[in-house]
């Protein structure tokens, strides 16, 4: 049989996706293992108990000066952030999509303009955007915002146009306006591919979030990494990364099921 035609049954396919995290996790610590051999005060490679203390001190220890879990109070500032500006991106987008992909007269200078907006790298004028919006929460979710928005805008876009003429045609012979065309007949098409969208930027507005901590912000999961490198913290820094790809994880998950739950006759709802 050719390799090709080859499919894992269930419980193969379960071994196959462990076995590579388990394989890195075998490396990671069998590397941990021989620097600290070497050098029991070695901070490039913490042991997994070096980091099991390091998230007791952070997330179930009161801090001194504030009185507070900042493990906790980290994840809660940055989440708030990230919900905030994906909310906002979802909707400029969604309108957007559908100005510039149903309407002529929006699409002309809405597709260019879009199509600009998303080549300028948002990271490039995060300084302008402390200048103009301060060093306060606003010009955190506003990076997301200006991020994400474009390239949501012209993926709702191109669906947009896919949607088969014949469809917006019968609706008007049998008296639709543009807004119930609208409303009825392209934002159904165009909410399940938005949240598939938004699946696909998760990463982008993690990146955005944390370049935002990391340069003007005194709590969040960004800040907090960049403010113990300088003492190569790295039982805190590593914990903190996983614990950020297991929430984009979770929220990556959230999305899917929501499109299956909601959308299950969606094309793309079990991708």
């Amino acid at each position: 049989m050719r390799l090709i035609n080859r499919h894992p049954d269930r419980g193969g396919r379960l071994l196959l996706i462990l076995l590579p995290f388990a394989l890195l996790l075998f490396a990671y610590f069998t590397g941990s293992a021989a620097r600290l051999t070497d050098n029991p005060n070695d901070k490039l490679l913490p042991s997994a108990s070096q980091m099991a203390d390091a998230i007791d001190r952070l997330a179930f220890t009161e801090d001194k000066r504030s009185g507070k879990y900042l493990f906790w109070q980290d994840s809660a500032a940055s989440l708030a952030r990230l919900g905030m500006g994906i909310g906002i991106a979802a909707l400029v987008g969604l309108c957007l999509g559908i100005a510039a992909g149903i309407l002529p007269l929006f699409r002309a200078p809405l597709s260019p303009l879009l199509t600009v907006l998303s080549m300028v790298p948002p990271l490039a004028i995060l300084p302008i955007l402390f200048i103009v919006f301060g060093l306060g929460e606003l010009s955190k979710v506003m990076l997301i915002v200006i991020g994400i928005t474009p390239v949501l805008a012209r993926d709702l876009e191109q669906r947009a146009r896919e949607i088969p003429q014949e469809i917006l045609i019968k609706a008007q012979t049998l008296g639709a306006s543009t807004w119930t065309l609208i409303l009825r007949v392209v934002l159904p098409q165009l909410l399940p591919r938005l949240l598939i969208a938004l699946r696909l930027v998760l990463g982008s507005a993690w990146l955005f979030l944390i370049a935002a901590e990391a340069i003007a912000a005194t709590d969040g999961l960004g800040y907090r990494i960049f403010l113990v490198r300088r003492y190569m913290a790295m039982d805190v820094i590593l914990p903190y990364v996983v614990w950020i790809t297991l929430l984009a994880w979770l929220m990556d998950l959230g999305l899917r099921q929501t499109t299956r739950l909601l959308f299950p006759w969606y094309e793309g709802a079990k991708a």
